[in-house]
């Protein structure tokens, strides 16, 4: 297929790194170097899919004019609805069309959480237990006064991810959350959350105010557990897993270490690509993150800044 590039900031520039001449052409309004400033100029006939890399406030816009003129379109996560009328008209749309659009979560594909799927699918921790799902950065001072300084903030830019894996791995039935703390240290919107499943099985902490890059799953259950921790963007991964000694006891493990470069970005282009050809949306999963957002969101009001010395 043929692509067109929307947006060249960080994560657009690498979709067109990893497209490389499958992208025909960029759209950006801010980037003198982009091919076209507005993609209501780019002739139609030129692409066949649309990948956007924008700020999420004009994503629905973009997906339903792509989707509108029978344009596949990958869209860079999270992909919100205000409500579920509008999710149903995309999805309508698509079918008329017969186009489809993907919400990419790449980290679906990191080779560890690949892993872990599959010892979790083969019933290797037994009934699972409690679980609990990290990602934090330093990147506040980065943010601050940016268009990523709005909206839902942290929440939507790695909570979502996490939501997305804990469905992958433990199942669509665990999308309720309760919010436990919504904080906002530096940022105008959320800059660090903690929230968990009603009965506290499954915990999710994401935050831009934690300095060294973390990023960890661990899944407990009734045979053993699994504790995956890294991302390959960022350096070497380790998967561990334990299994339980009865009646205790020291438990059997193994340790995989792993330090190859990051292919989720190729293999989730795979994904877009088969399911196009077999005209699946994400809509129901993107459906269920949206409202999982709003309703952690939903009338809360991020804790005041404090006052920052230095």
């Amino acid at each position: 297929m043929r692509y067109l590039v929307v947006g060249l900031g960080n994560i657009g520039e690498k979709r067109r790194r990893v497209l490389a001449d499958r992208c025909v052409a960029t759209v950006d309004p801010y980037r003198a170097d982009a091919d076209w400033s507005s993609h209501l100029d780019v002739p139609s006939g030129s692409y066949d899919a649309a990948v956007l890399a924008t700020p999420g406030d004009v994503k629905l816009d973009y997906v339903s004019y792509f989707l509108d003129a029978g344009k596949h379109v990958l869209v860079e996560k999270p992909l919100l609805f205000p409500d579920e009328r509008a999710a149903a008209d995309l999805r309508d749309l698509a079918r008329r069309s017969g186009a489809i659009w993907y919400t990419s979560y790449n980290h679906r594909f990191e080779p560890h959480i690949v892993a872990m799927k599959e010892l979790l699918d083969g019933g290797f921790v037994g009934s699972v237990y409690w679980a609990r799902l990290v990602y934090g950065n330093g990147t506040v001072r980065n943010i601050l006064g940016s268009w990523r300084e709005s909206g839902f903030g942290v929440l939507e830019d790695l909570g979502c991810h996490l939501i997305d894996l804990a469905e992958l791995l433990l199942g669509s039935e665990r999308r309720d959350f309760t919010a436990r703390e919504l904080r906002s240290f530096e940022a105008e919107c959320f800059d660090h959350c903690v929230f968990s499943t009603p009965g506290g099985e499954v915990w999710i902490e994401c935050s831009w105010t934690t300095w060294k890059n973390t990023f960890s799953i661990d899944v407990h259950g009734s045979r053993g557990s699994i504790h995956m921790s890294g991302l390959s963007k960022w350096g070497p991964t380790e998967l561990i897993t334990r299994k339980r000694v009865l009646p205790s006891g020291v438990p059997e493990e193994t340790r995989e270490v792993l330090d190859s470069p990051d292919a989720t970005w190729e293999q989730d282009l795979v994904e877009f690509e088969e399911r196009v050809r077999e005209g699946r949306s994400s809509f129901e999963s993107d459906l269920r993150i949206s409202k999982s957002l709003h309703a952690l969101a939903q009338g809360v009001e991020p804790v005041s800044k404090r006052e920052l010395v230095g």
